[in-house]
């Protein structure tokens, strides 16, 4: 008999749907299905790619309650939140269409002085056969940063969306089939661990991976048996720092958000906050009085813990802060439920403590007291993690941002660098290399193609036998004429 996947509501614990489980046969089969289809697919050329994905996009927005539906059913968020990830993921489909010919077509470079006889010439080629083993915690939009820009670029996809939402990836890749029948541009494949690990052993050119630093570290070494190149986003333990100089209540909204929303199961989110010693009362005040109405449970602004093993996390993770000598102003040990966790707000907590080292995922947030920014950049920097971040300042958020040691940073807002299309996605550190969205998002799944064309014969034939002292001289006179002017290097003293 088939093994199959059960896909459970998070709230009530009912099936939602059940999907066989792939093994390594059957994923080597969608992914031959998948290569099979690429080079029609290369062939139809931006323009035609660019059109069957604007009619994915017409699908998808049409039918963006069903899918809504859906993923509140697999994830247990509201609706609303369900709705803005989908919307957001719409938006990069099309950036990701209308803008792949621009990035990645043929164009001509500068061949310099020395090679001025050629024309040079560069382009991105798609690698074939991309797979993607996607999240849970937003099972939509992340997966598709990854998904729409490989299609973009060319590529055909193999998508194994998380054991906890596989009804929303095979929703996404029934999706396109309506527009392309009985074409295997998009295959979703179910499973768990093992499926994962048959992905990244099957004839795949590149594999897009979401998920913690752990997990990325195991995909990586069994893609390496095949030397096949990765791109990884795994956790963060994004900062906020909080000048003097702000909006109070502006920041603590958003920082509220931040650290709260989709129940603080966001790898951006915020789960540390560093404030200026001069505004951190006040600010804490706000803060508290944002978080005082939000709250986790059926028909709250917060959903479940969709995985039910990341509650003893948030737990330990909140017991280990109190241990150690902090406070909660909100929530606390007592906030956290069998599957709901109101919201939490930790401070004096020791910069040692798991709240602050580890990656939570959860609706907990530290607020920590700096005397200045200098202090709070150099505490934001000092974890291993380095995804996301930000910073509420009215004179030094552009500075400040520079400083930060992360992939992304928002000034005076939060998490809004994912939803900007053209920046490219990804963290330093534990927190992963590569990039999805933006140009980065497009090109990393080709491969640059340079080549040269000889428009005249060269004045100095200089890869030939024939070339004799008199080339070799010109040689060293032109080289001498463009890089030898010394120049008075500036050096610490000055």
């Amino acid at each position: 008999m088939t093994e199959k996947l059960e896909s459970l509501n998070p709230i009530t614990g009912d099936v939602v749907g059940t999907y066989p489980i792939d093994d390594a046969d059957s994923i080597a089969a969608a992914v031959q299905r998948a290569r099979a289809l690429t080079p029609w697919w290369v062939s139809i050329g931006y323009d035609g790619r660019k059109e069957v994905l604007a009619q994915w996009r017409g699908v998808i927005t049409r039918r963006m309650a069903q899918l809504a539906q859906v993923v509140h059913e697999e994830t247990g968020k509201p609706h609303a939140d369900a709705t803005l990830e989908i919307g957001l993921a719409i938006d990069h489909l099309a950036w990701a269409a209308g803008h792949a010919k621009k990035v990645l077509g043929r164009r001509t470079v500068n061949a310099g002085l020395l090679m001025a006889n050629q024309v040079a010439e560069l382009e991105y080629k798609p690698l074939g056969v991309v797979g993607v083993i996607g999240p849970w915690n937003y099972p939509v939009f992340t997966p598709m940063g990854s998904i729409v820009y490989a299609l973009a670029a060319g590529n055909a996809v193999v998508f194994k969306p998380s054991e906890h939402t596989p009804g929303v990836g095979q929703w996404l890749a029934d999706s396109l089939s309506e527009v392309l029948p009985d074409q295997s541009l998009l295959t979703c494949v179910h499973g768990i661990g093992p499926t994962g690990t048959a992905l990244c052993r099957a004839d795949i050119d590149k594999l897009a991976f979401t998920g913690s630093a752990a997990t990325g570290k195991k995909v990586m070494a069994t893609c390496a048996e095949n030397l096949i190149p990765v791109v990884i986003e795994a956790g963060g333990k994004d900062a906020l720092l909080v000048d003097q100089d702000v909006d109070l209540a502006a920041a603590a909204d958003a920082a509220a958000w931040g650290a709260f929303s989709n129940a603080g199961q966001t790898c951006v989110g915020v789960e540390r906050i560093y404030v200026h010693d001069k505004v951190y009362d006040g600010f804490l005040t706000e803060l508290t009085k944002a978080a005082d109405g939000v709250r986790a449970g059926v028909g709250g602004q917060l959903g479940p813990m969709t995985m039910e093993s990341q509650v003893g996390v948030v737990r330990s993770h909140i017991e280990d802060a109190l241990a150690r000598g902090g406070r909660a102003v909100i929530g606390g040990a007592d906030a956290v439920g069998d599957r709901f966790i109101q919201p939490t707000i930790l401070v004096d907590v020791p910069e040692d403590s798991l709240a602050i080292t580890e990656e939570t995922f959860g609706p907990t947030v530290t607020v920590t007291r700096v005397k200045d920014m200098d202090e709070a950049v150099e505490l934001a920097n000092g974890g291993k993690y380095g995804l996301g971040g930000a910073v509420f300042s009215k004179t030094r958020g552009a500075e400040l941002a520079q400083r930060l040691r992360s992939g992304m940073t928002s000034v005076n807002s939060v998490i809004a660098f994912a939803g900007v299309p053209s920046l490219p996605f990804g963290g330093v550190g534990d927190s992963g290399f590569g990039r999805i969205h933006g140009e980065d998002g497009l090109k990393e799944f080709t491969y640059t193609h340079a080549t040269t064309r000889q428009r005249m014969k060269p004045l100095m034939n200089l890869t030939s036998f024939t070339r004799g002292q008199k080339e070799d001289t010109a040689f060293a006179t032109l080289l001498t004429a463009l890089h030898g002017r010394a120049s008075r290097v500036r050096g610490i003293a000055d």
